[in-house]
């Protein structure tokens, strides 16, 4: 079930925000408070991907406890835009938000990058020496194991959520145990910050999607902006199928910046190609595409968007 939450987040604050807004128009008298689907609570760094994102505008966040209820969330309500990591510098793509992707529908407007900096958070009473036990997601666990080796007698915990650690730490008064999360996580569970920037390398970033039903993706926007697409197809099992279909990308100069493949269920040995393309000129990747799609057993564009900004 999931939980809507409207508030102001430290975020704007804390730290400057670049000035412009993506690919929505900033200039929009009209405009009412978007709705954004997340995959989990306030101080989650979904939460802090939306609000970079949507720098400058009122949301209003529906809270998911999992990404099969943000993608359903946005499936049954066209008011609601989602928005979902799907890969990780460190650990990769999330094969599963994929597949969420590709079956829902659902169609790509635009993307986010940021830097995922992890804190130790903690109850205000408590000190370094009172923690006995340390809380988060398994993934930002594996990504402080420099500094959790440094400091052997805390037992590792492995929670569902970064910011949710942090919220039943607080909420149930968990006097000795910590939390790995944003520390923007902090003013809003009333914690204290230990130490900050305990990730282990600081090349750290997840890449998020945003994402709506189709009908509504030109309204979300601005073509004459759009320089990058994501698309899934899948291929005859025959010999240079797949190099046939990038030289055609590489004749008409599109940069391939990502290929991930994904087994297809029930066919042994073949694959699901997912791609992301880069170009400078719309009419060459149209004509692209036309070139390669009697190539391919099934192609699907997932989205057509900006290039997304990088928070550092």
């Amino acid at each position: 079930m999931y939980q809507t939450e409207n508030y102001t987040n430290p975020i704007r604050h804390e730290v400057p925000l670049p000035t412009e807004a993506g690919l929505f128009c900033k200039n929009d008298k009209t405009k009412t408070m978007k709705r954004i689907a997340i995959q989990g609570i306030k101080g989650s760094y979904h939460d802090m991907a939306a609000h970079y994102f949507f720098d400058k505008e009122d949301i209003e966040l529906i809270c998911c406890s999992t990404f099969e209820e943000v993608f359903a969330t946005v499936k049954d309500d066209s008011t609601v835009l989602g928005m979902a990591a799907i890969e990780n510098t460190i650990a990769g793509s999330l094969l599963h938000n994929y597949e969420l992707l590709c079956d829902s529908g659902l169609t790509i407007v635009g993307e986010h990058k940021l830097r995922i900096s992890h804190s130790l958070l903690c109850l205000p009473d408590d000190n370094i020496e009172d923690i006995t036990e340390v809380h988060s997601h398994p993934v930002a666990l594996m990504q402080c194991r420099e500094f959790l080796a440094r400091h052997p007698r805390l037992k590792v915990v492995e929670g569902e959520d970064t910011a949710g650690s942090a919220e039943i730490i607080s909420r149930e008064q968990l006097r000795g145990q910590a939390a790995i999360c944003s520390k923007f996580a902090a003013p809003l569970y009333g914690m204290k910050v230990l130490e900050e920037g305990i990730e282990t390398n600081k090349h750290n970033f997840t890449r998020f999607l945003v994402f709506s039903q189709p009908q509504r993706a030109n309204l979300l926007r601005d073509i004459r902006q759009t320089n990058k697409a994501s698309l899934v197809f899948t291929l005859p099992h025959e010999e240079g199928s797949l190099s046939q279909v990038l030289s055609i990308l590489s004749f008409y100069k599109l940069n391939l910046t990502k290929i991930q493949s994904l087994p297809l269920v029930g066919k042994e040995w073949q694959y699901m190609f997912y791609v992301d393309l880069g170009f400078d000129d719309y009419t060459r990747y149209s004509q692209s595409i036309d070139a390669i799609t009697p190539l391919t057993k099934e192609l699907k564009i997932l989205g057509e968007y900006q290039d997304g900004r990088q928070t550092i």
